[in-house]
């Protein structure tokens, strides 16, 4: 009796066997303006928590320590209504301020596997080990498009194909969210940045983008359009402007075509301080009133770190900017996207004897160290990879990067500098670098000798800017100049050895949020190193430790060999030194392309037809190392194309078989590539686009033929009335191993209908 009282007196929205709309409109009725207004806010939590969850009821807050977690969801508990916190952070490659936790390579080095279900597993250890610390959502994936590459956050992205794009991040979005978001190790997963946020002028971060809604249509919104097919219910926006509005207040993006045109039902959550930057940064509105009228208005549900919101958002109530009915649908999104995370029931406390036995453990580590070595590149081979076991050999190891833990582990993760409470990085024994990896594995009589050879930045205090959008990072350091000494020192051990490793690139202090480049150049001291170890005839095994491509200077393009890691995660070295003596063989390619040249810029494989010529008068327009491009320790040769429905109608598919054959002496894998070019468009439209790609093991001297289904729903274009079709007419098909048009075959088919 006493326990049937009990569950009697319970308000509705407490009883977990109501239907969940129930729930939520039973709140809603009880809710006060200033606690629905705290539901859409999303709180920095290395603020005072007291203020932001007790005083302004806020519904969301992201970086939060990890220490403080539980008494977060405590002071949750203690507000009058006892909404439960939705628990945010960037859990980018994994767990990224967790002190310990499995950091993954970052997504452009993942990518380069060319394997949506590593990306699928990568995505659900993540899950697993974020699930059960109090974090129920994380800011991944990233679906920008990396065209400009001067922009900081290329590390962030799978590249520069639209299609790779739209399956990777599918990929990951399924493994965060597991078997649904009432998965207790599910977490929930954000499509980001929502749209554009990429192209900015000159490569500057959240500077106007001048892009068309064709262009947009065309490019950059269907990954997303995939993403919220897939059941990804949260978005993010990016920061940039585009024909004058701030994504922000950008309503035919976050209504019009979001909701709209692709019925999505998930939550939008602005990017850091959006809100607010629209009155002291792209100064469209003259009040935060104002501001917070126009976000809602536009489509946004959840502000990211705008402190002034609360306030605003009543006022506007107030000043009849905005009805109490407009922000109840938002508050009503927001309330139903928490009862499908089961956070009325469990609010996600810390389960600390889980953390002890998932977060980096051993299945998880050594995942890790497989994808680290899908993901990596061999760019360029003389025959000097890979390395026999031959007694008696001497090895250096050189390079800023050599034995750089936060560059082989790249931006968002520990020490990057989002967080004040990881400053000191993960622990270091967690974390290979190629000088770990090399020592590691070479053979027991071989001699290793390390020298760094030369700095890419250094510490600067007085370089420090002016910011005043929260927790970004200072500008500390500066690039750093060749230093005699070390240089001497490098060419020196070069000199000693049989080989020399050299390990190079950028750091964090080139890359991400607000460190764009204006140059795609090698930085600091390492062109001067590289001159001087050219000049030993040391035979040089060039290793790439980098958030983006860059102009790679003679002395590495002449190196007898190449290997892009790009920012391989904690065992990023391993994977290095067992490919060098090679204890796998390599077989990731690159999602984005090499320029020669930062003027070049943009350089991406698909570029619209029509200009005149094909090359710059000083310069070829070609780039050094094109989408696609990777090579094997054995050779692989393409045969037999063939269409095998040389007439489709849109309806039906595609079928194409092609014959390729390993003809070396080692056993590898092969990514098969399958591009399709519109011969004849009703508008202007691309030269040649990914379609279909299979990762195909072939043993040595084995042949194989592959085929591909391909939808002709698929070979669309966006048309000058800016709508998605399909054009009857003659087609081309190419299938290689990469985006050259020299190393495609050819064939053409025609669509009717």
């Amino acid at each position: 009796m006493g326990n049937s009282r009990i569950m009697n007196t319970q308000p509705d929205y407490r009883k977990a066997t109501l239907p969940m709309d129930t729930r939520v409109r039973d709140l809603l009725s009880r809710m006060t303006l200033p606690e629905k207004v705290g539901q859409m806010m999303q709180a920095d939590a290395q603020q005072d928590l007291e203020t932001i969850i007790l005083c302004q009821f806020a519904g969301s807050i992201l970086h939060a320590e990890p220490g403080l977690i539980p008494k977060a969801i405590e002071l949750a508990g203690q507000t009058r209504l006892g909404i439960p916190l939705l628990i945010a952070d960037d859990c980018i490659h994994g767990y990224s301020f967790w002190n310990g936790a499995t950091i993954f390579p970052t997504q452009l080095a993942m990518a380069c596997a060319w394997n949506p279900d590593l990306l699928e597993k990568v995505a659900r250890i993540t899950a697993v080990e974020v699930s059960c610390t109090g974090v129920k959502w994380t800011f991944s994936p990233v679906l920008c498009l990396a065209r400009d590459l001067r922009w900081g956050r290329i590390n962030e992205t799978f590249g520069e194909d639209p299609f790779l794009i739209g399956e990777f991040a599918c990929a990951m979005i399924r493994g965060y969210q597991g078997q649904g978001l009432s998965d207790p190790t599910a977490i929930l997963a954000t499509a980001k940045h929502f749209a554009g946020y990429s192209e900015t002028q000159g490569g500057r971060d959240a500077s106007e983008a001048d892009i068309s809604r064709r262009k947009l249509k065309s490019y950059f919104l269907p990954p997303f359009e995939r993403a919220a097919r897939e059941g990804c219910l949260s978005f993010m926006t990016g920061y940039q402007s585009m024909d004058g509005v701030p994504i922000t207040a950008n309503r035919w993006v976050l209504k019009e075509i979001l909701r709209d045109e692709w019925n999505w039902k998930g939550i939008v959550v602005t990017d850091w301080m959006n809100v607010g930057r629209m009155v002291w940064e792209q100064k469209i509105c003259a009040t935060y009133a104002e501001a917070a009228a126009l976000a809602i208005r536009s489509g946004n549900d959840l502000s990211m770190t705008t402190p002034q919101f609360f306030e605003a958002a009543q006022e506007a109530v107030a000043r009849g900017l905005i009805t109490e009915a407009e922000i109840d649908e938002v508050v009503t999104r927001l309330l139903m996207l928490k009862f499908k995370l089961g956070l009325f029931e469990n609010p996600g406390r810390p389960d600390v004897a889980r953390q002890k036995a998932v977060i980096a453990c051993k299945e998880h580590t050594e995942f890790n160290r497989e994808v680290a070595r899908q993901s990596l590149v061999l760019l360029k081979n003389s025959g000097v990879l890979p390395l026999l076991a031959t007694p008696g050999k001497t090895m250096a190891v050189i390079g800023p990067n050599a034995d750089d833990p936060q560059a082989t582990l790249g931006d968002w993760a520990g020490a990057s500098g989002q967080v004040k409470w990881m400053r000191g990085g993960h622990p270091r024994p967690m974390i290979t670098t190629v000088l770990d990896g090399i020592r590691a594995h070479a053979p027991a009589n071989w001699k290793v000798s390390h020298a760094r050879g030369c700095d890419i930045t250094y510490p600067a205090a007085a370089e420090t800017a002016s910011r005043n959008d929260g927790p970004t990072r200072p500008r500390i350091r500066a690039i750093a100049k060749p230093d005699p000494v070390m240089i001497a020192e490098a060419v020196t051990a070069a000199e000693k050895a049989d080989f020399a490793v050299v390990v190079i690139g950028d750091d964090v202090h080139l890359n991400g949020e607000g460190n764009s480049t204006a140059t795609l150049e090698l930085q600091g001291g390492q062109l001067a190193l590289l001159e001087a170890l050219a000049a030993t005839h040391t035979p040089l095994i060039i290793v790439l430790v980098n958030g983006k491509p860059l102009c790679l200077p003679e002395a590495v393009q002449k190196a007898d060999a190449i290997i892009e890691v790009f920012n391989p995660g904690m065992c990023g070295g391993h994977a290095v030194a067992e490919a060098i003596f090679g204890l796998f063989n390599p077989s990731g390619k690159l999602t984005i392309s090499f320029p020669r040249h930062v003027g070049q810029q943009p350089v991406y494989y698909s570029q619209t037809r029509g200009q005149h010529g094909s090359t710059y008068a000083d310069l070829t327009q070609e780039p050094l190392f094109v989408f696609g491009d990777g090579l094997s320790y054995t050779t692989f040769a393409y045969s037999n194309l063939c269409i095998r429905t040389p007439v489709v109608r849109p309806d039906s598919a595609l079928e194409v078989t092609v014959d390729v054959t390993n003809t070396g002496t080692r056993n590898g894998v092969e990514i098969v590539q399958l591009y399709t070019s519109d011969l004849v468009t009703s508008a202007t439209w691309v030269n040649k686009e990914l379609k279909a790609y299979q990762r195909i093991a072939l043993k040595a001297g084995e042949t194989r033929t592959v085929p591909f289904s391909v939808p002709v729903a698929s070979l669309t274009l966006v048309n000058a009335e800016c709508r998605r079709v399909v054009e009857p007419g003659e087609f081309e098909v190419l299938v290689g191993p990469n985006s050259r048009d020299k190393a495609l075959l050819r064939a053409k088919f025609c669509v009717v209908g």
